[in-house]
């Protein structure tokens, strides 16, 4: 049987991820492979590290990539800071902190879990108040949660967490990049991330950065296989339960022993090396206040068209929102016009909020202003032919009137 050759169909992916990668990122992974150990390799992958800690806004040294989807870098970090039987702390406001407990489960910790209703955060006092009843090791928390499309806030965690001893890990897929993220002015001991989302590149590649307590949290438990084992390398007791995912040996790996633990993946590499690089030349504080003003223009519009946001609005991500699905209207049949239709993709939302919420996002190289315009044009069509009452050219008009005002 023969096969064609891949040919995408045309998309404007304006969900809450993946989305378009930037064509540059596109082009950056074009380019030939060398060897894992050759010198312009190595290089790359120090230049990787150095621009990520411009992205987590941190000095830590311990600042790389796992390979793999974000979820990757999610185990990579939690398996390789529990042991079991460790006390773990999880806040759940959306679909990903149940992802976070269910990994630490796995590693073997003894969970506990405190919830808010699906549209809300948490505050410093009740995440206090959580930590002095359960006195965890490790609290595991989303940063932003594409679920609910809200962002917990960071600040005064971290410090919270160090006055107890307590290691501070957060998932900062959904938000890293257009969003504020302040690794180490917030004291996040380690954060983990991909690059479909704001970073504006393809999943496959999830940046990490560690701080110095957590590396010697990770390292405490080195055990250097069998096959690559010196005289003298650790062997621990209580190792690391993966092999892929263990952090004591990839560091190793992208440190100056250059510890042959797996094959970098190249490509990948050159793709969020490249990610990094358009971020870090864009500047951080620029590239958020692009999500925000992309961000704020799209949920403009949506409420022009008479939607109703879901969420407190106080705590949105810059890069996603969630609407109320109107009454009388399709979800699921209004998602499938404006892709089959128009070529745009919309999200849908779980659990709880499956059915009743779309998810629309402007992130990364789609943070801007002609896929926010053409995007609320597509849906008022979709609307309209739904039944539901929409001022003709309401959506984008307010847009643009924002636009112009900002």
């Amino acid at each position: 049987m023969a096969f064609d050759p891949i040919n995408p169909p045309q998309r404007l992916l304006m969900g809450p991820g993946p989305i378009n990668a930037d064509p540059r990122v596109l082009r950056a992974m074009s380019a030939q492979l060398v060897g894992q150990y050759d010198p312009a390799m190595t290089e790359y992958m120090n230049e990787t590290m150095e621009l990520y800690r411009g992205v987590f806004r941190t000095r830590n040294r311990a600042t790389l990539l796992v390979d793999g989807t974000s979820r990757a870098g999610i185990e990579a970090a939690l398996v390789s800071l529990i042991e079991p039987g460790d006390r773990v702390l999880v806040p759940i406001f959306g679909r990903f902190g149940h992802l976070l407990r269910e990994i630490a489960e796995r590693c073997g910790a003894e969970v506990h879990v405190i919830e808010t209703e699906w549209g809300t955060v948490f505050t410093p006092e009740q995440i206090a108040a959580a930590i002095a009843e359960t006195r965890p090791k490790l609290l595991a928390i989303v940063h932003g949660d594409t679920s609910t499309t809200l962002a917990q806030p960071l600040a005064e965690i971290g410090a919270l967490c160090e006055k107890n001893g307590v290691i501070l890990y957060t998932d900062a897929t959904a938000s890293l990049g257009g969003n504020d993220f302040e690794t180490d002015r917030w004291g996040i001991d380690v954060a983990t991330a991909g690059l479909q989302k704001c970073l504006g590149g393809p999943s496959g590649s999830a940046p990490i950065t560690l701080s110095e307590r957590a590396v010697e949290l990770v390292n405490s438990r080195k055990s250097i296989e069998a096959g690559i084992r010196a005289d003298g390398d650790a062997v621990s007791a209580s190792p690391i339960r993966s092999n892929y995912f263990d952090l004591s040996q990839i560091l190793d790996y992208w440190g100056p022993k250059r510890l042959n633990h797996h094959t970098e993946a190249t490509t990948a590499l050159y793709g969020a090396r490249e990610c990094a690089r358009l971020l870090v030349n864009e500047g951080l504080p620029e590239a958020i206040d692009r999500h925000r003003l992309h961000g704020t223009a799209m949920a403009t519009g949506l409420k022009a068209l008479g939607l109703e946001l879901f969420g407190d609005q106080k705590y949105k991500m810059n890069n996603v929102v969630g609407v109320l699905i109107p009454d009388g209207i399709d979800g699921d049949g209004a998602r499938s016009a404006m892709l089959n239709d128009y070529g745009i993709e919309i999200g849908t939302s779980f659990g709880p909020l499956h059915g009743k919420v779309w998810r629309i996002g402007t992130m990364g190289y789609n943070a801007r202003r002609d896929t926010v315009l053409t995007t609320l044009a597509a849906l008022e069509q979709v609307l309209r032919r739904g039944g539901f009452g929409v001022t003709a050219g309401s959506g984008a008009g307010a847009a643009l009137d924002y636009y112009h005002s900002a």
